[in-house]
């Protein structure tokens, strides 16, 4: 049976993004302190609870050295508190990464490309996320739009891992939490 990892506690302030602007959700951004116990400045999949509520869920790079964490509506009601308060969280790394969703213009492109396809099924979940982070990080439909064409590519061409993938965001920009509304 494997080691349980040692639980890392915080408080964090809870927000509503500015953007959009009829947002539901809240997020919070970890402590410095708390995310250096992680095991990776990429995204990483934990589990825990926000106050008493238990989730299971992946965390983002803040592109600053730390993470944020995306709040659903269903787990900030369970755990019975409102953007502006300061939430309890106790979480520790998951034993298995969770899946990232699918972009359905990814799930598109697949089908479409059985050898791309066949790559994908064989790559590792971390593998999978970073594919479809960096897809998705472009700016402009353009650029996300070359980047499948790409993807396709490589996929097709055996290769089950995106290259020079800034997976922290810290160098290359390309991560960061959401601005609060204030």
């Amino acid at each position: 049976m494997p080691k349980q990892a040692t639980p890392i506690r915080f408080e964090a302030k809870l927000h509503r993004p500015a953007e959009p602007r009829n947002a539901t959700w809240t997020f919070l951004v970890l402590p410095q302190a708390a995310s250096t116990k992680l095991p990776t400045r990429a995204m990483t999949s934990v589990e825990g609870t926000l106050g008493d509520a238990p989730f299971a869920a992946t965390l983002e790079p803040d592109g600053q050295g730390s993470h944020w964490l995306k709040v659903p509506d269903k787990l900030r009601e369970a755990a019975g508190v409102e953007a502006g308060d300061m939430v309890t969280l106790e979480i520790r790394p998951s034993e298995q990464q969770l899946e990232s969703p699918v972009p359905k213009e990814l799930r598109d492109a697949l089908k479409a490309h059985p050898a791309a396809k066949a790559t994908w099924d064989a790559s590792t979940t971390v593998a999978r996320r970073d594919w479809i982070a960096w897809m998705t990080q472009g700016k402009k439909a353009e650029t996300r739009g070359k980047r499948l064409a790409a993807m396709m590519d490589m996929l097709e061409h055996g290769k089950k891992r995106v290259c020079c993938f800034d997976r922290s965001g810290i160098a290359g920009k390309n991560f960061s939490a959401p601005e609060a509304a204030e």
